[in-house]
C-alpha cells in the first residue's frame, strides 16, 4: 500500500462554512469511488439549540436534540463533507430519568444510572428507541425510521449501536414483538450459570449500589423518590465489565448487567468451535456452519435484535466491547445479518491488537478501530512528545488488514483535540486528520463538532471535562455555531472555527471521490529522513496512487516551526511510477494555492517544499509539462 505524503495547508480565514456552489445529492453521490467517511453524531446532543448548560441540568433546563432536528439542511452539510455513513450515537432505548410512564415506560432508578441523560451503552429495551429524541414519545419509532428514509434521500448510510457484552440493570423492554421474551425472563436464577440463562447470577446475595466516590450524588443530590442508594436486584447479577461481586465497585460498570454467551465462570466454552482454517471461510459458509447447530439463547436473542433493525432499513452497526463476546459469536450473528443484507457496515470496539485478525477473519467484522496503535500514536505526536519514526513500522505491520482498521482522532470515548488535557488548540488535529485519512484505503470518521473545534469543556454532571459528555443533557458550543440556528451554514463561527471546517469538509470531500486513495501505498518518510536535508521528525510523507492517479502526501506536525527542505521520491516509486526526465506540475488537493512542481531526473525525483506550523498538501501528480 502507498505512504502517505502531507505538506502544511493554508487555511483560508474568508472562506465561509458552505461553498457557494451547493453540490446535489445525486452528484455527490456519483462521485462516490473512494474511502468510506462515517460521521458519528451523539443524537441526543446534535440539534440542541439550547446554551444554558447548567451541571446536572434537567431535558427542560439544557434542552435536548431530537431525530426531527435532521433536517434536509443538516443532513446537506453533513454530505457536503463526502460523508457516506452517518453514526446515530445514543439511538436504541437506555435508561433514562425522565419520566415517560404515560407512554407505558417504566421509571429509571438514578442510583443504577449515569448522569441525568442516561448512558446509551445502558439499553433497556432493544426494540425501541430513545423516547428523549422524539418530539412525539408515542411515536417515536416513527420519527426515527422517518429519519432513516431522510438520511437514504441524501445518498448516506445509516449505523445505529448494538452493545451484545452488556444491558441495562433494569433491561425490560415494552415494545418486543410477540413471541420474543425478554432477557432473563426464562433465567433460572437458582444457579450462577446455566448455557441458555441470558445472566450470570450470584445466588443468595442481593445486588447492594456501590459505595460513592469523590462526594459523587445521584442527578447532583437532586431529591428524587428513587435515589434513596438501593436497587432491588435479587439474586444478584454479574456487572457489565465482568465484576462478579453483588456490589460492585463505584468504577465499574455498575449500571449494566453481564450477558451469558454459553462462556462458563471458568472461562471454558458451552458451545461448538469454527473448524480449522474457517478465517477463509466466507460468510455463507459461516452461516451454514452455524444452520444446524444448537446455540446459546442470548446469540439468538441479539440475532433476532439485529435483523429487527435491518428489516428496519438501518445499513450497519457498531459494536461495543465486541473482544468481551466470543469470536464464535459473532460469526453466528454477522453472518447472519450478511445473508440478509450483504452490504451492512459492520464496525467493532476491539482493543487488543493480537485478536484484530480472529475478529475480522473469524468474527467476520467489516471493521475494527485502530485505536491502540496508529490513533494512540498519533495522539502523542499531536502533543509533542511523540516521533512520526513510529508510524511506518505500524502500517507495515497492519498491511494484510489495513482496510479493515477504521481510523479517527475523536470519538465519544476520546478527548476532544481541542480540549487542555489532549492538544490544546484544535489545529494540531489537521496533520494527524491527513495521515489518518489518507494513509491507508480504510474509512475514515470524524465526531461532531471535531470539524469545528470543540474543546468539549463544561461539567455536564457526571464524567469529567475534555470528553463532550454522553450523559447529561448538554449544548455543544461549537457546533451550535455551526449550526446556526438550523441554518447549519456556519453563520455563528468563529474565524478559526470556519477555516477548520473549510479543511476537514475539504480533505474528506476529497477521499471521498479519490481513487488513488483505494489503491497503493508506499510511504516515503524513511528515505527522507536519511537523503532530506531539513527533513525531521515532526514531519512525515507517504505516496498512494491506483493505475495513473498518483498522489504525494506530506504534514507538517510541529505547531511552531516551519520547514524547509527538498521532499525527494525513493528510487522505488519512480519505477513503479515511470517517471520520465522533465517537470510534472502538482496540484493540492487540499486547495492552498501555491504552484509546486515535481522535478525528475535520471537519479531523482525532488519538490522544494517550504512548510509552515501545521501545514499539509495533498499534491497530485499531473503529466509533463
Amino acid at each position: 500500500m502507498m505512504k502517505k505524503l502531507m505538506i502544511p495547508m493554508m487555511l483560508l480565514l474568508a472562506v465561509s462554512c458552505q461553498s457557494k456552489k451547493t453540490e446535489t445529492t445525486a452528484e455527490m453521490a456519483s462521485e462516490q469511488h473512494g474511502k468510506a467517511v462515517v460521521y458519528q453524531v451523539f443524537t441526543r446532543l446534535f440539534g440542541n439549540q439550547n446554551s444554558t448548560n447548567k451541571p446536572w441540568g434537567t431535558i427542560d433546563e439544557n434542552g435536548v436534540g431530537k431525530f426531527n432536528d435532521f433536517t434536509d439542511r443538516a443532513l446537506d452539510s453533513i454530505r457536503a463533507m463526502g460523508v457516506t455513513h452517518i453514526w446515530y450515537t445514543g439511538v436504541p432505548h437506555h435508561a433514562v430519568i425522565a419520566d415517560y410512564t404515560a407512554y407505558g415506560i417504566g421509571t429509571d432508578d438514578p442510583d443504577v444510572v449515569k448522569g441525568r441523560a442516561g448512558s446509551p451503552y445502558a439499553v433497556k429495551d432493544y426494540y425501541n428507541v430513545n423516547p428523549d429524541l422524539a418530539v412525539d414519545p408515542a411515536k417515536r419509532m416513527e420519527e426515527f425510521e422517518a429519519l432513516i428514509d431522510r438520511t437514504h434521500r441524501h445518498a448516506m448510510k445509516v449505523i445505529i449501536d448494538i452493545v451484545p457484552n452488556h444491558v441495562a440493570r433494569n433491561y425490560h423492554s415494552v415494545s418486543r414483538p410477540a413471541g420474543v421474551a425478554d432477557f432473563g425472563e426464562n433465567d433460572d436464577t437458582t444457579v450462577e450459570y446455566k448455557r441458555d440463562n441470558n445472566f450470570y447470577y450470584i445466588p443468595g446475595q442481593a445486588f447492594k449500589v456501590p459505595v460513592s466516590q469523590n462526594g459523587y450524588q445521584p442527578l447532583g443530590g437532586e431529591k428524587h423518590p428513587l435515589a434513596d442508594g438501593e436497587f432491588d436486584e435479587n439474586p444478584a447479577k454479574w456487572t457489565g465489565n465482568g465484576s462478579r461481586k453483588a456490589q460492585p465497585d463505584f468504577n465499574d460498570w455498575y449500571e449494566t448487567v453481564k450477558i451469558n454467551y454459553g462462556v462458563r465462570p471458568d472461562g471454558t466454552h458451552d458451545f461448538d468451535s469454527l473448524p480449522e482454517g474457517f478465517e477463509k471461510a466466507d460468510y455463507y459458509e459461516h452461516f451454514n456452519f452455524w444452520n444446524d447447530k444448537n446455540v446459546p439463547d442470548s446469540w439468538k436473542k441479539f440475532r433476532d435484535i439485529a435483523l429487527f433493525w435491518i428489516d428496519k432499513g438501518v445499513d450497519g452497526f457498531r459494536y461495543d466491547m465486541a473482544e468481551m463476546v466470543p469470536v464464535e459469536f459473532w460469526s453466528y450473528m454477522n453472518s447472519a445479518i450478511k445473508m440478509k443484507n450483504p452490504d451492512a457496515f459492520l464496525l467493532a470496539e476491539v482493543y487488543n491488537p493480537q485478536l484484530y485478525r480472529d475478529y475480522i477473519q473469524l468474527g467476520k467484522m467489516d471493521y475494527l478501530y485502530d485505536k491502540v496503535e496508529l490513533y494512540d500514536t498519533l495522539k502523542h505526536i499531536m502533543q509533542g512528545h511523540g516521533s512520526t519514526d513510529n508510524l511506518p513500522a505500524i502500517q507495515d505491520g497492519l498491511a494484510d488488514i489495513e482496510h479493515h482498521l477504521l481510523h479517527f482522532l475523536e470519538n465519544h470515548d476520546e478527548q476532544r483535540i481541542a480540549s487542555d488535557d489532549f492538544a490544546g488548540d484544535a489545529r494540531k488535529g489537521m496533520p494527524a486528520m491527513v495521515v489518518s485519512t489518507c494513509i491507508s484505503t480504510s474509512p475514515t470518521m470524524l465526531y461532531f463538532g471535531q470539524n469545528v473545534g470543540e474543546p468539549g469543556d463544561g461539567n455536564a454532571g457526571f464524567g469529567t471535562e475534555s470528553r463532550t459528555t454522553i450523559f447529561d443533557y448538554w449544548g455543544v458550543p461549537a457546533h451550535q455555531r455551526w449550526m446556526n440556528n438550523g441554518a447549519f451554514d456556519g453563520g455563528q463561527s468563529t474565524a478559526g472555527e470556519k477555516e477548520l471546517h473549510r479543511f476537514y469538509r475539504t480533505l474528506l470531500h476529497f477521499s471521498a471521490s479519490s481513487t488513488a486513495l483505494m489503491g497503493n501505498y508506499l510511504e516515503i518518510h524513511s528515505f527522507n529522513r536519511k537523503h532530506s536535508n531539513g527533513y525531521s521528525d515532526r514531519l512525515f510523507s507517504f505516496v498512494r496512487w491506483k493505475d495513473a492517479d498518483r498522489l504525494i502526501v506530506v504534514s507538517n506536525f510541529d505547531a511552531e516551526q516551519s520547514y524547509r527542505f527538498q521532499l525527494q521520491l525513493d528510487p522505488e516509486i519512480m519505477t513503479e511510477w515511470t517517471l520520465n526526465p522533465g517537470t510534472y506540475k502538482l496540484t493540492d488537493r487540499l486547495g492552498n494555492g501555491e504552484n509546486y512542481e515535481l522535478r525528475v531526473d535520471e537519479t531523482a525525483a525532488r519538490i522544494e517544499l517550504e512548510m509552515a506550523p501545521l501545514q499539509s498538501f495533498i499534491f497530485q501528480v499531473d503529466s509533463l509539462k
